[in-house]
């Protein structure tokens, strides 16, 4: 941490860097010194291939350098170039039609769906509901708005959704407060890699059906991994369940075209809700470009302008589809390998399905990471655990590093 000299603390702790990009930042340094065959970096939340490089689909890049400058030099509208509007609810919707009003907002990435839904739909001071698990920066994004985070245990004693702490959790906060924002990144969970099933949706429902009527929820999925959680259409199948939810219950959608089309620093992405009414999707657009032009103005409109040739394409759009799949493919891969040769050598990790993360608890994270980062292998500590990017690392590496983590757990008495 350090001393303030000028800024004001507003109640934030700031660190003198980034938790997770210090520890990439360290690995980095230790691959110029060493050289990369004697470093594993596992905190990279990008797709790399099994040499390191990163992976970008060549449809997207192609795309890309297609783009005239009338496509990316102008200013986009704040909520987003038309065309973009329609593609993205194309892209995150899938093939599920839902019943009611669909509006977006672009945002910076997923992580400006994030913090517009804090700030639409909380007060200040107000409390946002998340499991125990989670991706550290969204208490970043809630202290930086003036908001708190608070859990609930992600998972009961049989490796399942903990629907009685999320129920208790829930009715907590709002004996305190009017508005709630609860965060459910799925599927492809953020750091573990666990996905609600049918059955999780459907209680999770039935819970936010005894909202009373006077208080107001916003109900976040950040869906940042979901093109990579499995086949595309089985992934969104849960989007009907949501529309049991009471008026004063809202969806919002995270969506995350820089993930989903393996372009990181377009910072692409869109608020997305599914509104029972009009009023209520007119009031998010506008609330939304409202919080947009306060914070960022307008996003970068390159990114808006390959998502909407895509889907006015359909041959470009089923090559990206394609594209994605292999590495899909490969991305699952790696994550299985991981969870075989952990469930061998008795390292117990967090439940896992898909996606970029694999978790594994432990009772001192900052320890056995340290420890690991002698044997230059980076991983990132969080509050319960340690988590490792399936993502940036090859498929033999997956199953090299349980062995590793086990005796680094060993050597700090965890």
């Amino acid at each position: 941490m350090i001393e303030y000299v000028l800024a004001a603390k507003n109640g934030r702790t700031i660190p003198k860097e980034d938790k997770i990009f210090g520890i990439s930042n360290r690995a980095n340094a230790m691959i110029e010194a060493k050289g990369k065959d004697a470093v594993v970096n596992a905190t990279i939340g990008a797709l790399l291939d099994d040499n390191g490089d990163l992976m970008v689909l060549s449809s997207i890049a192609e795309t890309f350098k297609d783009l005239k400058p009338t496509e990316y030099a102008p200013y986009a509208p704040i909520a987003g170039i038309p065309a973009f509007r329609k593609a993205v609810i194309k892209a995150a919707l899938g093939k599920y039609e839902p019943k009611g009003y669909v509006e977006a907002v672009a945002t910076p990435g997923g992580t400006g769906s994030i913090r517009n839904t804090m700030s639409v739909y909380t007060e200040y001071g107000d409390t946002v509901l998340t499991s125990d698990w989670f991706w550290s920066p969204y208490k970043t994004i809630a202290a930086e708005i003036g908001r708190k985070v608070e859990t609930f245990t992600f998972f009961n004693d049989n490796r399942g959704f903990n629907i009685e702490s999320f129920e208790e959790k829930v009715f907590e906060l709002l004996g305190k407060q009017e508005h709630l924002v609860v965060i459910l990144n799925t599927p492809a969970h953020n750091p573990t890699g666990y996905s609600l099933t049918i059955e999780d949706w459907e209680a999770v429902v039935a819970v936010l059906n005894k909202v009373p009527v006077d208080k107001k929820v916003a109900l976040l999925l950040d869906v940042a991994y979901i093109d990579f959680a499995g086949d595309e259409d089985e992934c969104r199948k849960f989007f009907p369940v949501l529309e049991g939810l009471p008026e004063n219950v809202l969806p919002v959608i995270g969506y995350s075209a820089s993930k989903t089309l393996t372009a990181y620093g377009m910072r692409c992405g869109a608020m997305i809700c599914l509104a029972p009414t009009k009023a209520i999707a007119e009031e998010f657009k506008c609330a939304g470009e409202f919080a947009s032009r306060g914070s960022w103005s307008n996003c970068s409109r390159a990114g808006q302008s390959v998502m909407a040739r895509i889907y006015s394409d359909k041959e470009l759009e089923e090559r990206v589809k394609k594209e994605r799949a292999e590495i899909r493919d490969m991305l699952l891969r790696r994550g299985k390998a991981f969870d075989e040769e952990a469930a061998k050598i008795g390292l117990v990790t967090v439940p896992f399905d898909a996606g970029f993360f694999v978790s594994i608890p432990c009772s001192d994270p900052d320890a056995v990471a340290s420890k690991l980062e002698e044997e230059g292998i980076f991983t990132v500590p969080l509050a319960k655990g340690v988590r490792v990017s399936v993502a940036s690392i090859s498929e033999e590496v997956c199953r090299r590093l349980p062995m590793a983590i086990k005796k680094a757990m060993e050597a700090c008495g965890c």
